[in-house]
């Protein structure tokens, strides 16, 4: 499918890119760059490491500051938005989050309520059943006293992911989910944010490594290559085995999950290239 293609609805969504560019000194990452994000669709953007797949979600997420060209959220430059007001339509977990001293889970997650509190507004019964929620949607409610530093490094992760579901925002930026979670707290993270796209309306964008985990939960693939995006679509349009070669350099061959029946990537390395 085309990079300009639109399968979830007309253009402009809420979030999208015009001809960003974005360099660390003198290292261009992304080089006048233009994209929508489908709205209430789960996108995933895949590409080799180092493609610029975490630079655009921080762009997105006005983290980085293009150099040039705009960010558009809700139709607007994201630029022009007060703090707060993006972080109330719009919730980011990075990929590298510093877990403050001294800290309980509760506390951690309850920092996601920050955008919604007001001279007028502070803490309320809503509040309460928006951090209790997420706490239960990750399996933490029973750690909520504990100290973050006390915590494996999934259950960490997870009290981070906590924090951006207790923002309750309409668009959730997420870098690497699953880093540092097990397999099965992998695809329980996967199904919930499945849950929260589609029974909650909620528009995801996650980068996600694991391929096969990408193609069996995107509605929408972005895929990228040297800071550019070189294909758009969905699993079953996009993937193939010239579509991973193209992208990664690496053989495989291309079946049906027997599980899904989207597209499963088998690689093929080089002790069974003759086989």
């Amino acid at each position: 499918m085309s990079c300009d293609s639109a399968p979830f609805g007309s253009l402009p969504s809420r979030l999208g890119a015009r001809r960003i560019t974005v360099a660390y000194r003198d290292r261009v990452v992304l080089d006048q760059l233009s994209l929508d994000i489908p709205d209430g669709a789960f996108t995933v953007i895949i590409g080799a490491n180092g493609c610029g797949k975490s630079t655009l979600l921080r762009a997105l997420a006005r983290i980085v500051a293009p150099a040039g060209g705009s960010v558009l959220l809700d139709g607007a430059e994201i630029a022009g938005y007060h703090t707060k007001e993006v972080a109330r339509r719009l919730g980011l977990l990075p990929q590298d989050s510093v877990v403050p001293d001294d800290i309980t889970v509760f506390d951690l997650v309850s920092r996601g309520r920050y955008p919604h509190q007001e001279f007028l507004r502070r803490w309320s019964a809503a509040d309460d059943r928006a951090v209790a929620e997420a706490l239960a949607a990750t399996g933490l409610g029973e750690l909520a006293d504990r100290f973050v530093d006390e915590l494996s490094g999934g259950q960490r992760q997870r009290a981070w992911i906590s924090l951006v579901l207790a923002q309750q925002t309409p668009l959730m930026l997420l870098d690497e989910p699953t880093r540092a979670l097990d397999i099965a707290h992998q695809i329980e993270l996967l199904d919930l944010m499945g849950r929260l796209n589609r029974d909650h309306g909620r528009t995801l964008v996650a980068v996600l490594h694991d391929l096969n985990q990408a193609f069996r939960y995107a509605d929408h693939l972005i895929a990228m290559r040297n800071g550019a995006i070189v294909a758009q679509g969905t699993p079953a349009e996009l993937v193939s085995a010239a579509f991973i070669e193209q992208l990664f350099g690496l053989r495989s061959v291309v079946i049906d999950d027997p599980v899904s029946g989207r597209p499963l990537v088998i690689p093929v390395g080089e002790a069974h290239s003759g086989t």
